[in-house]
């Protein structure tokens, strides 16, 4: 239907020249991973979209160098400090 190619904002996206095939990710590296393709598509889970592993939310603990992303097991607590300066 190419409603993903319509709404995309990068222009990422193509139509296919084949009917009934899906659009062509035509630059993949200049995605911004917002999320219009798959918010809008009329099909559900016929895109999906992985985050490439560089842009994942991370942090270091300082203290111990210990790595957490978003979604794992045991994160550490929220940082109670108040901001610099305030």
């Amino acid at each position: 239907c190419n409603t993903c190619v319509e709404v995309c904002r990068t222009d990422v996206l193509v139509p296919n020249p084949e009917k009934g095939k899906p659009p062509i990710v035509l630059y993949p590296d200049e995605c911004w991973f917002g999320g219009c393709c798959v918010g809008h598509c009329p099909v559900p889970g016929a895109i999906r979209m992985e985050h490439p592993l560089n842009q994942r939310v991370g942090w270091k603990r300082k203290e111990t160098g210990e790595y957490f992303r978003i979604g794992m097991k045991n994160p550490p607590p929220p940082n109670t400090r108040p901001p610099v300066g305030g």
